[in-house]
Order: structure tokens, then C-alpha cells, then sequence
């Protein structure tokens, strides 16, 4: 009996000494100097932003080599054997 109020009053003397998260240090005050302080911004006119520019989705070349992104300016195009079946790859074509 006399170990579980000796446990009970060493409990109770952190929860009451143990200072809490959000106070702050002795000597200090939680309000930010003039210099950190933004001022109020009550009749700043409301700034536009500009709408932003949509990017377009890159093309993937599943070649024999593997899939990889179609550099700009080339389109990916189905590659036929030499006899003119399809051989279920890409192949890139670009302009000159």
C-alpha cells in the first residue's frame, strides 16, 4: 500500500511541475517584435493571379527497347515488319 502512494504522490509531483508545450520561456512574451509583425493589409487593392498554363501530357513510345517519353517534336507511330504485319511496338518518327 505505501509503494503505490509513494508512485501516486512522484505521478502527481511531475504532472504539476512538468511545464506545458505551448508556454513560453520565463522572461519572454509569445507576441512577435514590431520587425516580424506584417502590417494589416485592410485597403491593399486584391491582387490577379495570372491563371496558370495548362501543360500538356507527354506521349509514351512503347518501343522494342522499352516505353519512354516521345521527345518534342516527334509523335509515336505503329512499326510493321517487313512484310507489312504490325509488330505491336512503336516506333518514332520525327519531323526535320
Amino acid at each position: 500500500m505505501k509503494a503505490w502512494i509513494a508512485a501516486f504522490g512522484i505521478a502527481a509531483a511531475f504532472a504539476v511541475a512538468a511545464p506545458t508545450a505551448h508556454a513560453a520561456p520565463a522572461g519572454q512574451t509569445t507576441a512577435g517584435s514590431a520587425a516580424t509583425k506584417k502590417p494589416a493589409a485592410r485597403n491593399a487593392p486584391a491582387r490577379r493571379q495570372a491563371p496558370r498554363r495548362v501543360q500538356p501530357q507527354r506521349q509514351i513510345a512503347c518501343t522494342y527497347m522499352g516505353c519512354r517519353p516521345v521527345p518534342r517534336g516527334c509523335q509515336p507511330v505503329t512499326e510493321y515488319n517487313w512484310d507489312g504485319v504490325p509488330t505491336g511496338f512503336d516506333a518514332v518518327a520525327c519531323r526535320r
